[in-house]
């Protein structure tokens, strides 16, 4: 690592500190984008692109979570019980959106994700984005689309697992939301960090276990995606932001052997 290395200095061991240092990748990715132009310049194409997109889910969401949850639980005449509908409804509609903007956007944006994160790799050294093989992408591209399926499954099952928490009175529904929302930031992290282990070729278990080892400074990183999905106008450059940060955060796991050598040997 040189002393320009955009490779966040992590400690070799997990602390509870660790929080503050995975939320600040949001920041250190930032700058990067704006300091290298071939970033910002897939950046604001990612960002236009996400912008139409992200006014789509919303419209989506807006119209029709209603009758999705009414479909299940119709709408109760008790007032008490209205609200408590409507707290869930805004709890699934927030989840909705930051699901909705994971699994739909990588999709969409799939052929910038890869540059940005080896054009990332490269900025910080022992690194040269290899030359186009066909073989090659098509492994590449197995194993990220068998991975997302797992990653999206897992978020599932986690929610799914939490869900019982809303049938306790009063107090369920405020546990649900915290944990549902924790598990979702924990999430996003393990689906940014993905990207360049897949790229890696890393097993699916190897990411869980990193995400296990680290997960203060994994859950930080997540946050501080989650909360940037929030803000309007900026949350058009989320995406290019989660991958650049997720590719800081491998390699700065990677160099105090949070992460085992890649696979591929690059």
């Amino acid at each position: 690592m040189t002393p320009s290395s955009p490779v966040p200095p992590f400690s070799a061991r997990s602390s509870i500190s660790d929080f503050f240092q995975g939320v600040g990748l949001i920041f250190r990715a930032w700058g990067l984008i704006f300091r290298t132009p071939r970033l910002l310049r897939l950046s604001a194409l990612c960002a236009l692109v996400t912008l139409v997109a992200l006014a789509a889910l919303l419209v989506l969401l807006w119209t029709q979570a209603p009758g999705w949850l009414g479909a299940v639980w119709p709408r109760p005449d008790p007032w008490w019980a209205r609200a408590l509908w409507t707290g869930v409804l805004l709890v699934l509609g927030v989840l909705g959106f930051v699901v909705g903007a994971n699994v739909g956007l990588p999709i969409v944006l799939a052929p910038l994700q890869d540059p940005l994160s080896e054009i990332t790799e490269e900025l910080c050294g022992d690194y040269v984005s290899p030359p186009f093989r066909p073989g090659a992408f098509l492994t590449g591209l197995g194993v990220s689309v068998a991975h997302t399926l797992a990653r999206v499954l897992l978020l599932l099952l986690g929610l799914a697992l939490l869900l019982p928490l809303n049938l306790l009175p009063g107090v369920g529904s405020v546990a649900w939301a915290v944990l549902a929302t924790s598990w979702t930031m924990l999430w996003l992290a393990g689906e940014h960090l993905a990207a360049p282990m897949t790229r890696h070729l890393y097993p699916f278990a190897q990411i869980r276990r990193t995400l296990r080892a680290r997960w203060p400074l994994c859950l930080g990183f997540g946050a501080g995606v989650y909360v940037l999905l929030w803000i309007p106008i900026l949350n058009s450059l989320f995406l290019p932001v989660a991958v650049v940060g997720g590719t800081l955060l491998y390699r700065g796991l990677r160099a105090v052997g949070g992460v085992p050598p890649p696979p591929d040997g690059k």
